[in-house]
């Protein structure tokens, strides 16, 4: 009998752990960090602007910049993030980073999944990558801002609105430019961190 009490009572304390989770703000995400995805993001830009002359017929290294852009900054936020919220969350810290990690999980399998289907089965079609990307990551923005300060809620509208304007041109001139993937992450990640920074500012004031 005890032993079936003591099962209940852990239960109904990571319930009401879960619970407190998700109704907290999630600060496992570091400003400074965040930026330097983004400067990340222009870097890679830079990058292809100088090695990849022709992105349209060179997919394959086009993919290969940004793809390992978009690892590193997982790598790179995905570690900062650990360390954050074991120190700033202490008793709440798996279920805030399992909320955190459902919120965003799902924009990143369905971005590899577009990519695949989209380079192998129709390669004449890449030109849509960028635009594709950026709508889908805006999803995980969006789903992320229960958690997170109310203004990142327009870093969603961002991504959202920088994704359906590349769609919007089409494949002319700036398909699959340096800068169409490079302005908005770059920029958009630097919005995210400086949104962060400035909440913290003002609770701490």
């Amino acid at each position: 009998m005890a032993s079936t009490d003591l099962h209940k009572a852990l239960s109904e304390i990571d319930a009401i752990r879960g619970q407190i989770a998700r109704g907290a703000e999630f600060r496992g995400y570091g400003p400074a960090t965040l930026t330097a995805t983004g400067a990340l993001a222009l870097l890679a830009a830079l990058l292809q602007a100088n090695l990849v002359k022709d992105p349209l017929h060179q997919v394959t290294a086009y993919l290969a910049i940004w793809v390992t852009t978009a690892v590193l900054s997982v790598a790179i936020i995905s570690v900062e993030t650990i360390f954050r919220v074991r120190r700033l969350h202490s008793g709440i810290a798996f279920p805030m980073l399992q909320s955190a990690v459902e919120a965003f999980a799902p924009a990143i399998v369905a971005g590899l999944m577009l990519t695949v289907v989209l380079v192998r089965g129709a390669p004449a079609e890449s030109w849509l990558l960028p635009g594709l990307w950026q709508v889908v990551f805006s999803l995980g923005v969006f789903a992320s801002c229960r958690f997170l300060p109310r203004t990142t809620f327009m870093i969603g509208v961002w991504y959202l609105g920088c994704g359906l304007l590349y769609l919007t041109l089409g494949p002319g001139q700036y398909a699959l430019s340096p800068w169409a993937m490079g302005l908005p992450f770059g920029l958009g990640q630097m919005l995210v961190a400086a949104a962060l920074s400035a909440d913290r500012r003002y609770r701490h004031g």
